[in-house]
């Protein structure tokens, strides 16, 4: 099959689209993209030097739907179906798969990063862990009419604050606290908002905050109107005032910033759980010793498993978390400039690039 894609040869520099020649090797699809979301982490593959484990030239891109057009052997089954791509990809049979942790399975395949993503016309993956989509066009199985294309963004900023939330144990009741609310931070807080919790947000940006106070948050605060002891003070008066001890507070760093790094791990009390789902390459200096003091906990999070792909996707199709005001759509050509824009901070919704037909 024919595959035309955007390629970045060396970080920094204009990505220019190629033509290749793929075809599915056994277990192996070829999906048409419908949609591939802009993530933080393509930024830094491109921007700040995070190696990608395959190496340029290489086509970005993992937040990916679409539609099986080409199946290889074992995986016929998939054909013509419209699915989402997981961001992380576990083998499924090695003994970190079989013991519940593909998130660390040495085998796994993230697009964008150890094979050419979704940033084009199609894109070859394993068939293991596909997420199949229903029909959209049934009411009763799509009520709000969500696009496929939409529907890309789950792959990583939905579903990984999903497996986030899960293991940090959060239950109705508990206070969640989102740092950075751009993208991951802003679906988490729908997400552990549907789950009873109650939400604090916590942003730079205040249309990112006045989105999330109108999608699950109790109270917005701006982190840079205060400094960290500040901060601390507002949200320790927030969960006296509803009752909420230290120990039922879940902080999840969202930013992917080292001062919302910072600010994240100062929020954290005694019996407190701290969540690390952004990322920076940059250093950040913190009292690890707090950890200690406090019998506090803090977990990082890599993508979220495909066995929770089915749950996310019934949240988002049922309407209990909504993507339409987190997104926008351009087109795949304008890659250049959308990367751009959102590394001067210029857009304020995920983009979603569609391949030109």
């Amino acid at each position: 099959m024919r595959i035309e894609s955007w390629i970045t040869r060396q970080a920094g520099e204009p990505m220019v689209r190629e033509e290749r020649l793929e075809e599915p090797g056994p277990g192996e699809v070829i999906v048409r993209v419908a949609g591939c979301g802009v993530c933080h982490t393509d930024l830094g593959y491109y921007y700040d030097g995070v190696a990608t484990r395959h190496g340029f030239p290489l086509t970005l891109g993992h937040e990916v739907s679409g539609t099986v057009e080409c199946a290889g052997d074992d995986a016929s089954d998939w054909m013509g179906k419209d699915v989402i791509i997981p961001a992380v990809i576990p083998c499924g049979s090695c003994a970190a798969c079989e013991q519940g942790r593909g998130s660390i399975c040495k085998r796994q395949i993230f697009p964008g990063n150890d094979v050419h993503g979704g940033f084009g016309s199609h894109l070859r993956v394993p068939a293991v862990g596909l997420c199949p989509v229903p029909d959209l066009t049934d009411p009763r199985l799509n009520p709000s009419g969500l696009e496929l294309a939409a529907l890309s963004v789950i792959a990583d900023a939905v579903s990984t604050p999903y497996q986030a939330i899960l293991r940090s144990g959060l239950s109705e009741g508990d206070l969640a606290v989102f740092v950075g609310v751009g993208g991951v931070g802003g679906f988490g807080a729908q997400i552990a908002a549907t789950m009873g919790a109650v939400v604090i947000a916590i942003d730079v940006s205040d249309e990112r905050l006045e989105l999330a106070s109108s999608h699950g948050a109790s109270l917005t605060l701006r982190s840079d109107s205060d400094d960290l002891k500040g901060l601390r003070r507002r949200v320790r008066a927030f969960a006296r005032e509803r009752g909420i001890d230290s120990w039922h507070q879940k902080v999840f760093e969202t930013s992917g910033n080292p001062n919302g790094q910072q600010a994240a791990f100062s929020l954290l009390g005694p019996g407190g759980y701290l969540s690390i789902v952004g990322y920076t390459p940059k250093p950040v200096t913190l009292a690890l010793s707090n950890l200690m003091a406090f019998d506090a906990t803090a977990q990082g999070n890599w993508g979220c498993l495909p066995q929770h792909y089915p749950a996310v996707l019934e949240l988002v199709l049922g309407g209990r978390v909504s993507l339409t005001p987190f997104i926008e759509y351009r087109a795949m050509h304008t890659i250049n400039e959308t990367f751009s824009a959102l590394h001067h901070g210029s857009a304020s919704r995920r983009p979603i690039l569609i391949p030109e037909s």
